[in-house]
């Protein structure tokens, strides 16, 4: 547990992000949209073919936030979702929002990848 009473998953230390953290959180999450607000977040907007395929990776998405215990803020409208990110115990984003966001973005682009012959 961390002093603010978050559990962890065995191993794993949670960091704060800190000001030369975030420098670099553009270039390794291109398409994520960093706010200041409620300490810092980062955003995307997910599209998929269809709901079924923006249901699956919620729910992929879902098995390995769980393993970290780790949880994302999110909405999905058929074919869309949207995920928000930041670790609410340390008011601010932290590594695992940066390690989760990168799960996100390789999920989805398995799911999109043109298919052979398609």
């Amino acid at each position: 547990m961390t002093p603010t009473g978050m559990k962890l998953p065995r191993g794993v230390a949670v960091k704060k992000l800190d000001a030369p953290d975030l420098q670099t959180l553009a270039a390794a999450l291109p398409q994520w949209r960093h706010d200041a607000a409620r300490g810092g977040t980062i955003t995307r907007t997910f599209v998929f073919r269809d709901f079924v395929q923006a249901f699956g990776f919620m729910t992929q998405l879902a098995l390995e936030a769980e393993k970290r215990n780790h949880h994302p803020e999110w909405s999905n409208v058929y074919n869309r979702v949207v995920i928000t990110l930041t670790t609410h115990d340390l008011g601010g984003l932290s590594n695992l929002d940066l390690e989760l966001a990168q799960v996100a973005d390789s999920l989805h682009s398995l799911l999109v990848a043109p298919t052979p012959g398609g």
